[in-house]
């Protein structure tokens, strides 16, 4: 059954956001989350409909809806997949370039999500019926490193490591140019163009979401570097599209990199390499490393740059 909550506002909590009122009171919940639930009437403000950013009364009744999670009628395959760890909580994935993370749109097989519903008996649905088990995403043809949960107060830990900055997912990608400086952090923000749905651009601040990435330049050779990118925010193509606005796009990228490669890859040289978490449940600190794809390594040995693996 969906589980309702109710609040009444006292002098201490007045002038307070919605969003940051419930944060404080629901423990297990994102800020993420707690935003869909208000834009989609599951928490009403005396009887009304609210946006996240109410700014609270004394005596205001609030009532949070926490709707029963539902899974969609996803078929489960017997697509191979590189489970490389799981336990009753959680499992890492070592995700092949090539394969779309969840179903959208017409697409609804083939999926990461087809083959974990066929290879995983429980997996978290609070992340949309069409995303089950889903903390973060890797675009399809990135490759590595995934975290799948079990259940949702496992997905919801995982999801607040991340949003803390506690979840550290750190990447490999050749990018064509060398590096003025060996280290920086890139941070501007990110919008999806109005002409282009699929591309996203760097846009002024005030617009868009804020997208912060670490980088550090591993090895240059005959117009290539090697560099690891580690991301703080976790936006749409965010690697790509900050390497790409630096002058340096990822080699192979179809989207936002060179034109007329001739380098027969079927996607971006971007791997999600290195994935570093505390376990929800014991609080072990995990570190999971995945090595490079054949194509990866054979395009460092190919420009003598490398070869991490």
């Amino acid at each position: 059954m969906s589980d309702i909550q109710i609040f009444t506002i006292g002098e201490e909590d007045k002038n307070k956001r919605l969003d940051m009122f419930l944060l404080s009171k629901t423990n297990n919940l994102t800020r993420s989350y707690l935003k869909n639930l208000i834009d989609n009437a599951n928490v009403l403000v005396n009887s009304k409909n609210v946006k996240s950013g109410y700014s609270l009364k004394v005596n205001d009744k609030i009532e949070l809806l926490i709707p029963d999670i539902k899974i969609a009628d996803i078929v489960a395959e017997n697509i191979p997949i590189d489970i490389i760890y799981q336990d009753k909580y959680l499992a890492v994935i070592n995700k092949p370039q090539n394969m779309t993370v969840h179903p959208a749109g017409n697409l609804r097989s083939g999926t990461l999500v087809n083959a974990l519903m066929f290879h995983i008996k429980d997996l978290s649905g609070i992340n949309g019926d069409l995303r089950p088990g889903i903390v973060h995403r890797l675009d399809k043809d990135t490759s590595g490193l995934l975290v799948i949960a079990k259940d949702d107060v496992t997905h919801l830990n995982l999801q607040k490591q991340i949003q803390n900055k506690t979840c550290h997912r750190i990447y490999l990608a050749v990018t064509y140019g060398k590096f003025s400086k060996q280290t920086g952090t890139i941070q501007n923000n990110l919008a999806r163009g109005n002409s282009q749905h699929e591309k996203i651009f760097v846009v002024p601040s005030g617009q868009g979401r804020l997208a912060i990435t670490n980088y550090k330049v591993l090895d240059y050779n005959s117009g290539f570097s090697l560099v690891e990118y580690e991301l703080k925010t976790g936006r749409t193509h965010q690697i790509r599209v900050h390497s790409a606005n630096m002058g340096h796009a990822i080699v192979g990228d179809k989207l936002y990199g060179k034109p007329n490669e001739k380098f027969n890859l079927n996607g971006q040289l971007l791997h999600a390499h290195k994935l570093i978490f505390n376990h929800p449940e014991t609080n072990e600190l995990m570190e999971f490393t995945a090595p490079l794809p054949d194509y990866f390594t054979k395009f460092l040995n190919e420009h003598s740059l490398q070869n991490i693996n």
